[in-house]
């Protein structure tokens, strides 16, 4: 995976070429992620996910955005519904919904937000995930506002924004 082509984007959201994953890491380039917040059939709740401690971002931690860098020659929207099928066994209509940016360098990403709604089954990509589960609005609203619960930090932006939007 460290020699996968990615997308390189400039600081206002265009794409400006290629590089290899582990090129973009280590010198903190610009690039996208396609991220979908998969929902109940019912809107009440969110999917959250563990990711695996290996990672080589934010391992270990929760996230409610199923989601990836943007490949070289890939849309955001094909990212975000190629990554919600790997991590999640999920294939289905995406809503877009806003993009955020998040700057923590080495970390400086636009984030291409997504929706989904979904009530069959959820499949883990081993590679990507150890657990998840479904939590209510309320409760993943609660876990976002507290800055010691376990969400990254780039999901933690993106829902507060979603959140800020829609809820």
């Amino acid at each position: 995976m460290p020699d996968e082509q990615v997308a390189v984007y400039d600081a206002l959201g265009t794409v400006t070429g290629s590089t290899t994953r582990a090129e973009m890491r280590a010198r903190g380039l610009w690039h996208a992620a396609g991220e979908v917040l998969l929902r109940s059939g019912d809107g009440e709740s969110a999917y959250i996910h563990r990711r695996s401690p290996d990672k080589d971002v934010f391992g270990g931690l929760w996230d409610c955005w199923a989601g990836g860098v943007v490949a070289a020659g890939e849309t955001p929207a094909e990212c975000a519904s190629r990554e919600l099928a790997e991590e999640l066994g999920v294939r289905t209509a995406l809503t877009p919904l806003f993009t955020h940016v998040f700057e923590q360098p080495p970390y400086r990403c636009h984030n291409f937000a997504f929706e989904a709604r979904w009530d069959g089954p959820i499949t883990h990509q081993p590679e990507e995930i150890v657990e998840g589960r479904w939590m209510p609005l309320g409760e993943l609203r609660a876990w976002a506002q507290d800055p010691s619960s376990p969400l990254i930090p780039d999901g933690r932006a993106g829902i507060l924004e979603w959140f800020r939007r829609y809820g």
